[in-house]
């Protein structure tokens, strides 16, 4: 990983490419490098300056490197704050960068949702995962091929979050045509480009289609950043567990070198002790967590040590712009087993569902693991 200098060095701009926010240090003027990793796996990378003006903190791009080097950003912002002590404000009257319309967009709708709701940071997510290269261009400078780049990686791989992401950014250029700062919106030329939806994709899904559970998986460790509760629901997708149960786990229930997790009958739906094999996907996951854990006898704790909260974990879909319930997990996995040849009741007992029939209950006792295991590992292999 290239080290972090205590200014920034035309090398270190160069060589960069962990996401984050990168400042030029003490006497830097404000001017900062952004590092984002765009839905497709690609380095994007922009400079922005943080300004005071009329007493409130403000955020101007400067552009995307390597089009702006480090020299051209430091003399931007040079520029800038000779201007701002001059009294005179740096963006005068030009027209806004994507970032800029969209902060806007959102402070004109939220007045219309209610108190307290997750609307503002989904949106924000939205923007900061599929439109992360248009943040710095002036919203009259971006084309239908712009939006096309954002919204072609996703648009058959997670339909949903594509749907989601094209109304947000068609509503920022709307409200960029009623300030008369472009006459078209972009956004519809884009999605012309683009192959109809399937008849699934305009729905409103609490359970994805299981081809869209990697996409998902990738953008809740793009957003979850290695925390507990994404590593909870990393957990959940590949053992197919309900989230209670995932929540609650503990080490005292796992055998990494069995890779076996065993969770006893008080924390399991049906009264029943059950045995969860443990993919190579799944492992990796506990010894990520195990490195979290600090010593406590969870799995996943919480700051305060305690079991994480339902809305927490939930919160990283939300987040993550993953259209599904935590349960909807079971329902992905279920349907892949289904369609890829997995017998009923192999696929049943991988998700612990407990047969009315006596006769099929002792057959599953006979001992299914082996099988299980079998299933559960081709899932972990197919998602990712």
């Amino acid at each position: 990983m290239t080290k972090r200098p205590r200014t920034l060095t035309a090398a270190f701009v160069r060589t960069v490419g962990r996401p984050g926010v990168y400042g030029d240090g003490r006497g830097g003027r404000g001017l900062s490098l952004r590092v984002y990793r765009t839905v497709n796996g690609r380095i994007t990378k922009t400079w922005r300056q943080r300004v005071r003006i009329d007493g409130r903190l403000t955020s101007i791009g400067l552009g995307p490197y390597p089009e702006v080097t480090l020299a051209d950003a430091r003399r931007k912002a040079l520029d800038n704050s000779r201007m701002v002590r001059q009294g005179q404000d740096p963006r005068g009257r030009g027209v806004p960068t994507f970032a800029e319309a969209a902060r806007r967009t959102i402070g004109l709708h939220r007045d219309s949702w209610k108190a307290g709701s997750p609307l503002p940071q989904q949106w924000e997510s939205t923007f900061r995962l599929h439109a992360a290269p248009l943040l710095d261009k002036p919203v009259d400078r971006i084309t239908s091929a712009d939006v096309l780049a954002c919204l072609g990686p996703i648009w058959n791989s997670m339909p949903t979050a594509a749907r989601k992401a094209k109304h947000r950014i068609a509503a920022v250029f709307r409200w960029s045509i009623g300030r008369n700062y472009r006459r078209d919106n972009p956004v519809d030329r884009a999605v012309a480009a683009l192959p109809k939806p399937n008849g699934n994709a305009g729905g409103h899904h609490r359970a994805l289609p299981h081809g869209e559970i990697p996409a998902a998986l990738r953008a809740i460790r793009r957003v979850g950043d290695g925390s507990p509760a994404a590593l909870c629901v990393e957990l959940m997708v590949l053992t197919a567990v309900r989230p209670g149960e995932a929540r609650g786990a503990r080490w005292d229930e796992i055998d990494m070198d069995a890779a076996r997790w065993t969770i006893p009958a008080s924390r399991m739906k049906a009264g029943r002790e059950f045995a969860v094999p443990l993919s190579t996907g799944a492992l990796e996951v506990l010894r990520k967590a195990r490195k979290l854990s600090g010593g406590s006898p969870l799995v996943f704790p919480s700051r305060t040590g305690r079991t994480l909260a339902p809305k927490t974990v939930s919160r990283v879909l939300q987040i993550a712009g993953v259209d599904s319930t935590l349960h909807g997990f079971r329902s992905s996995a279920r349907s892949w087993m289904a369609e890829t040849g997995v017998p009923a009741e192999v696929a049943e007992a991988c998700l612990a569902h407990v047969p009315k029939s006596r006769v099929v209950q002792a057959y599953q006792r006979s001992d299914l693991l082996t099988r299980r295991a079998e299933v559960l590992q081709a899932w972990s292999e197919y998602v990712g």
